[in-house]
């Protein structure tokens, strides 16, 4: 009976943390689409009055362009190629789930982030209640594993190996399991999709986990790439596992 419990706590667990992920994502969906298209559309009219005046703009026009462009840059708007770049929001329901996940683990790329006041308030309490909420899911997701730790264990002492040994075994077991699932095999597929060399993908990936979140190398961000529908929600949930087998580590 405590078994089946504490199975039906974990699973009620894992899915309510991933409905408060959902929820959250069509919130910031709601809320930030509309501003963005919005922001979009004055860059590419930025973008066409410097096209149409370039040769007679003064220098303190040409500085003021500049400016206006990096900011759009900086908010995630990339004025390059032709208007049907414009359609591709950053606030689709793949990197808007990718943007919650990033907020509860605490990672911030600073890539992507709420600019209306709507937006900004309700991130504020998404991360209050979010944060506690993604500890409590890698704190059990952990338990979890730490159990096949202890079945590993368990057999390995029924062949006659000794305490101590089995310990060391059983963390050098999870440690490369770990390194090959969560960063070699992950790097593989970050140079592939996005045309990063394998060292870039090993360093993104270290950093993401470790929740350094530098924001210099993050998914699905360059203009000139084509990617599938819900990668960005494919790259989050790795993220959070990942987390998890971090805090495996950290209980063995």
């Amino acid at each position: 009976k405590a078994m089946c419990s504490g199975r039906l706590q974990t699973a009620l667990l894992v899915a309510g943390y991933f409905v408060y992920l959902l929820v959250g994502a069509a919130v910031f969906q709601a809320l930030e689409r509309t501003a963005e298209k919005q922001e979009k559309m004055a860059a590419a009219q930025m973008k066409e009055a410097f096209l149409q005046n370039f040769t007679q703009l003064t220098v303190a026009e040409m500085e003021q362009f500049m400016k206006n462009l990096i900011e759009a840059i900086q908010n995630g708007v990339y004025p390059v190629g032709n208007e049907s770049q414009f359609e591709e929001s950053n606030w689709d329901f793949s990197n808007s789930f990718f943007f919650a996940g990033t907020v509860v683990s605490t990672i911030g790329y600073g890539t992507l982030h709420p600019k209306t006041a709507g937006g900004q308030i309700f991130c504020v309490f998404f991360a209050l209640f979010g944060i506690p909420l993604n500890i409590v899911f890698l704190h059990r997701v952990g338990k979890m594993l730490s159990l096949l730790c202890k079945k590993l264990g368990k057999f390995l002492y029924e062949k006659g190996m000794r305490k101590k040994k089995i310990k060391f075994l059983t963390l050098l077991f999870f440690l490369a399991t770990g390194i090959l699932v969560f960063l070699c095999l992950p790097s593989i597929f970050f140079q592939i999709t996005e045309g990063w060399s394998y060292s870039e993908g090993i360093y993104f990936a270290f950093i993401t986990l470790s929740t350094i979140g530098f924001g210099d190398y993050v998914v699905g961000k360059q203009p000139d790439r084509k990617y599938f529908s819900y990668y960005r929600v494919l790259v989050a949930i790795w993220i959070l596992f990942g987390l998890a087998w971090i805090a495996l580590l950290f209980n063995l």
